[in-house]
Formats: structure tokens, sequence, C-alpha cells
């Protein structure tokens, strides 16, 4: 049986600050339990609800040597839908509101648990074969594990994987501040390892050291390999880039069933959508203060309200937008700038658009059940989870053709009565429009062609069943 460990910053359902907690917390269910011991260590925040730990037994405590000094460490360890999880406890590192706060304090914060999450090993008798980190946090897991370890014979012969979530996040901070928290030779901090443009980077270093890299879809593989997406590692990742794949995330998709879902107003299927469906848009455009009107296009949003998402085109073509017969309905927080205009636009075409600018999973799930198509011009996307969602549940995406964006949604073809959605190609605001007015026409005046799209959609495949055998996959070519 192969032994897997995750080393995540972040797990549902522990601690979620975006996409990775999902990935880390659903994924390791659905390898084939026969074959893969995959387990997870995360770190145990003190802002973690103190009812998700109410099941957490603890192990045994140790201490990790950080440059000059030396901290505690507990371990913690629970079991949640066959899957072990242990937690790393030290309160002086995870004590706040958050998990990540002040860059300077998560980088000390990080090597720490890095470094504490190889040394735990011995102690709760479990030897992977495999460590699989997950983005800058752990970055320097396989740097530790080829080069700080690597006389204890227990570590030998251990591989590591290190996934990109998104490249833009890299884990950057002063040489010689980083040099003093890890505590390893000059050796490590030139150009080919740790140094950066002048600084230390842990991305760079996991990047580095590990024996795969995987990514969260086949097109941000390859775009990371290029000026424009790398980040200013695209050099390095291009001469790593037989180590380098890409592995469409997935969604869980019990959580995710219009069938089953208990948020949604009017619970639906493949079959019965045809009827079941329009209640849910009458009911959302009830709630949220919409002009009810069966014709209208209903176009939902749920995300981040940043620049990465595109935000910047909306804004550009929102008065020609709402001088048609579409509706918008967004959910969401970020940047202040993007959260003032969704509610001056609201202020401005009352009945249009409803700008509901906090989060909640209940409404999340609304708007995917309720909303006739779902807009997504992202800047860039590594994966993106609310296309697949809103596939799921027979909401037509339209996306910009980028990242797993490109992979995940196949343009209509209204000749060959193919595809899954609509996409455009260039970050190009009337690009976008043109799409969208397509979109519309499509959906107010070939019906028939609209719900063989619909059909199409919910017959997608996005579940994590999908993405663990890929995983597999690559665990098999690097063991053997």
């Amino acid at each position: 049986m192969k032994k897997v460990l995750f080393v995540a910053s972040e797990s549902t359902p522990f601690i979620k600050t975006g996409g990775l907690a999902d990935v880390v917390g659903s994924l390791p269910k659905c390898f084939d339990k026969e074959k893969y011991d995959v387990r997870v260590m995360i770190p145990k925040y003190l802002c973690i609800p103190q009812e998700k730990l109410d099941d957490i037994t603890f192990l045994t405590n140790f201490y990790v040597d950080l440059s000059w000094r030396s901290q505690y460490a507990g371990i913690f360890v629970t079991k949640i839908d066959g899957v072990t999880f242990y937690l790393i406890d030290n309160e002086y590192y995870f004590a706040g509101p958050r998990p990540y706060g002040n860059i300077h304090e998560d980088i000390e914060k990080f090597a720490f648990f890095s470094k504490a999450a190889l040394m735990a090993l011995p102690l709760i008798d479990f030897r992977p074969d495999i460590v699989h980190c997950h983005d800058w946090q752990t970055g320097l897991v396989p740097l530790f594990l080829k080069e700080g370890f690597r006389a204890n014979s227990f570590y030998q012969g251990i591989k590591s994987v290190m996934t990109i979530h998104n490249l833009k996040f890299q884990g950057r901070w002063e040489l010689q501040k980083v040099k003093d928290v890890i505590g390893m030779p000059d050796y490590y901090f030139t150009s080919d390892k740790l140094e950066t443009y002048g600084d230390a980077n842990y991305l760079k270093g996991g990047i580095v050291f590990a024996d795969a890299i995987t990514t969260v879809s086949k097109t941000y593989a390859e775009e990371i390999k290029t000026i424009e997406y790398g980040e200013g590692l695209h050099g390095l990742l291009n001469s790593r880039r037989n180590a380098l794949r890409g592995i469409v995330n997935g969604i869980d998709t019990e959580t995710f069933n219009p069938e089953t879902d208990p948020y949604i107003y009017k619970q639906y299927n493949a079959r019965n959508f045809r009827k079941e469906k329009i209640k849910n848009k009458r009911a959302l455009q009830e709630e949220l203060g919409l002009e009810k009107d069966d014709k209208a296009f209903l176009i939902g949003i749920v995300s981040r309200l940043t620049d990465q998402k595109g935000f910047d085109l909306i804004d550009c073509v929102m008065d020609e937008l709402c001088q048609e017969n579409i509706q918008l309905a967004v959910l969401g927080t970020g940047e202040e700038w993007y959260e003032n205009m969704f509610r001056h636009y609201e202020w401005k075409y009352k009945g249009k658009v409803a700008a509901n600018i906090y989060y909640s999973e209940e409404l999340s799930h609304k708007i995917y059940g309720a909303s006739d198509a779902f807009l997504m011009p992202s800047l860039f996307e590594p994966c993106g989870l609310s296309q697949l969602m809103s596939l799921r549940y027979g909401t037509i995406p339209i996306v910009r053709e980028t990242g797993g964006l490109k992979d995940t949604v196949e343009p209509y073809n209204e000749y060959e009565s193919t595809g899954t959605g609509f996409s455009f190609k260039n970050y190009n605001a009337h690009e976008m429009l043109g799409v969208i007015r397509y979109a519309k026409d499509i959906y107010q005046s070939k019906k028939r062609e609209w719900n063989k799209l619909i059909d199409r959609a919910m017959a997608q495949d996005f579940s994590w069943k999908r993405s663990a055998k890929e995983y597999e996959e690559m665990y098999d070519w690097l063991s053997n």
C-alpha cells in the first residue's frame, strides 16, 4: 500500500480561506483505500471553531529547532470520513483571528510548520512514500526533506510533490531574515535555489527541490511557463517542465447537487430542470428585489471581488449591459473599489442588479441554482471551482479562455450543437459583452438549443474521483 501525506496550511472541515482548503479536505477521501493510505497534516490554529476540535486526541509533543531557538510542537489526531488528520499545535505561531496575517510572521510560522510536519513523522509512526505539499506555505518541506534531514535514514527515499494552487502567492521575504529563521547555510540562498530577485522565496524552494510539480489545470501548467503568467518563475518552471503536470480540481458532488441541495428553493435534476429550475429563478428574483421576469437573462457572480477576477471588464460595459433585458445577482467581498462599484450599480439599476457584499454559503447555492448563466471573465484562473459548480446546476458558464476555465468549459457551437458554455479569448470588455449578448439571444430565442446546453452541462463529471485517478497515476510514476 502506498502511503501519502498531504501537508497544507488549511483544510476543510477545520479552516478555510479559499479553494486550497476544499482540495485538501475533499481529495484524500477519493483515493482507492485498498491501495493508498492518504493522510493530512495542517496547523492547529487558535481560530478553528471549538466544535470542529471536539473529537481530536492529543498524541505527543516534541521540540523544533529553528535556527537559534527551540519551539514546542504538539500533535493532535482525528479521523473524518476514513481520512486521518494530524494537527500541529503551537500557540505562539498559530494564535490570532485568521490563519494568515503579516507576511514576515507567516514566513517564520510556516518554516516552523514545515519542519514540524517532517519531525512529527517518526513520532506518529507513519513513514509516507510521498509527501504532497500545497502552495508556498509548505515550500520548505521538499528542501528540508532532501537536505536538512538527509542524514537520517528514516527520511531517505521519501519523495515530494509540490502543488501550485496560485503562482501569484510565493512567500517572498528579505533574504537575511529568512536565513535567520530557517538556519540553513548560505549555499541554499543562491539564484538556483531559494533566492529570487534579491529575496528568499519559499515556493521557489519547493519547485527546485520537489520530485514532481503539479498545478490545478493543464492550461495553467502551460501558461505559467510564459512571462505573462509566470510571476517571475517562468524560467525555472520551463527548466522543470518534465516534472510539471496539470491536474484539474474537482468539486464535492454531494454538497453541490441540485437534486438534494437543502439551500436551494426547489430541488431539480437533469430530467426535470425544464419545469423546476425556473422556480428557483423566480424565488431568487423575489428575495433579492429583482424584477420578476422569466424572460430576463439572469447572470450570477459568486466571487472574491479582486482584479484577478476581471471585474474591471464588467465595470467598463455595465451601463450597456443594463440597457438590455439582463439581470445580475452578485455575491462576494474583496477590494473596496469593486464592492462600491456593485453597490453603485445596484442603486443606479434597481431591479436589474443585486449586490450582496458579504459571503453566504446558502445564497451562493441559491445563485448557482437560480441563474441562467454564470459569469467568470478572469484575467487568470489556475483552475476555478465556480464554473464547475455552475455546470453541475445547469447554469451555463460564460468565461474567458484562461487556465482551468479553458480546460473545463467547452464553447458552444450552434452549427454542431456542441459545447457546455460560452467563452471569449482576449481580455477585452467588448469581446465579453458580445459573448454575453450572444448567450442571451440563444437563451431568449432558441429555448430548445439552450435546454440542450443545460443537458450537456449537467452531464459533465468534475467529481474528485476523476482527479484522484490522475494523482494516483503520478504517485505510481514517482515511486516506481
